[in-house]
């Protein structure tokens, strides 16, 4: 949950540069103030595509300051 909607399309733009594809959903397809990032994973990913995805994320969350650096 990130809850801005300018925030989530920052966010799932920087993942696609690093090869994350993710989508942001924002108002209206969830209601305002609820913005999020959808991940979807499939039985096919791997160890390393998942170490891939969580090390993308933290690397945003922290240039965007939604984690702690």
């Amino acid at each position: 949950m990130l809850y801005e909607a300018k925030l989530t399309q920052d966010f799932a733009a920087k993942l696609l540069d690093k090869g994350i594809y993710v989508i942001g959903f924002y108002y209206p397809v969830v209601p305002q103030g609820k913005a999020r990032i959808r991940v979807q994973l499939s039985a096919s990913h791997t160890r390393d595509h998942l170490d891939k995805a969580i090390a993308a994320f933290t690397e945003v969350g922290k240039e965007l300051d939604v984690l702690p650096a």
